[in-house]
């Protein structure tokens, strides 16, 4: 019998930032043990912080003893939403190797927005939810989310990864994420393991909706007697079709507040960083901490 495990590495955040993308390549490379969920949220969350360490390390208990564990949990980075996280983390894998995932923080923030509406925890059009859901900001604050994480862990154990770059050059990205966490096989990016997390794809939450589809007799009745163009029209009701528009004042207001951030960001990487500038910059070469 395995002796209980902890991961070696985790993936911090950013939320709707490719980190399941990158989860699942991961978990594609043989001798690398990803947890299950992908998401435990286990020092973040504090109904899952409340079943126990041992609860936590039996998600690494099928793993081989010379496997890398790991996980990926974006509730890490959610300042000030879930502030013990970190000091918990902190003391139970003091050695952890961390990977923190950028995106150019207005497109996660839309597709934050865009994935609450389809939990149904968020409501009504991108402007009035920006003022009911200040989190729609924090999260993308990454010089705010991941500062205190450096002073707990130091600038080496930390690897920051862009997913526009992480995008356009996929192979190196990997290879660099598997040198951080001491990965000693090749890495092979897997082209057959399809984008994960795509909010236009998904359906809006609805109980009453999956209750009535997943009946054996309506499934087996729908597929027989309703057409598939038919059932795609329904469908598409419940999907978010187009992405929400911001306003140019809405925009520059957003521009103003992560440009800040940005710049904080930008000298923690030793780099000129601002919403107009980042998918260029985060894609000309991989970023590390000055």
């Amino acid at each position: 019998m395995n002796r209980p495990r902890l991961p070696d590495f985790v993936i911090i955040g950013a939320m709707k930032a490719a980190t399941s993308t990158l989860h699942m390549q991961l978990a594609a490379q043989p001798g690398i043990f990803m947890a299950t969920p992908k998401e435990p949220n286990f020092f973040g969350n504090p109904d899952r912080w409340a079943l126990g360490l041992g609860w936590y390390q039996g998600l690494f208990a099928a793993a081989r003893t010379d496997d890398l564990c790991g996980e990926a949990s974006t509730h890490y980075t959610k300042l000030p939403t879930l502030p013990d996280a970190l000091p918990r983390l902190r003391d139970t894998i003091p050695d952890a190797r961390l990977i923190y995932m950028m995106r150019h923080p207005i497109e996660r923030l839309v597709s934050h927005y865009s994935h609450g509406w389809l939990e149904r925890s968020i409501d009504g059009p991108i402007e009035t939810a920006i003022e009911h859901h200040p989190e729609l900001i924090d999260y993308g604050r990454y010089a705010m989310q991941i500062a205190p994480w450096i002073t707990a862990f130091g600038r080496d154990a930390i690897l920051p990864v862009f997913a526009e770059r992480l995008a356009i050059a996929s192979q190196q990205e990997l290879e660099r994420a598997c040198r951080h966490i001491g990965y000693a096989g090749e890495a092979r990016w897997d082209e057959s393991i399809a984008r994960q997390n795509v909010s236009g794809e998904r359906l809006r939450d609805s109980p009453w909706r999956d209750r009535l589809v997943d009946h054996p007799l309506v499934g087996a009745i729908r597929r027989r007697l309703v057409p598939r163009s038919v059932r795609n029209r329904i469908k598409r009701h419940w999907q978010m079709r187009e992405q929400p528009a911001l306003s140019d004042a809405l925009h520059r207001h957003l521009t103003g507040i992560f440009d800040h951030d940005l710049a904080d960001l930008g000298r923690l990487l030793g780099t000129p960083l601002d919403c107009a500038r980042f998918r260029d910059v985060v894609r000309e070469r991989p970023l590390s901490w000055a």
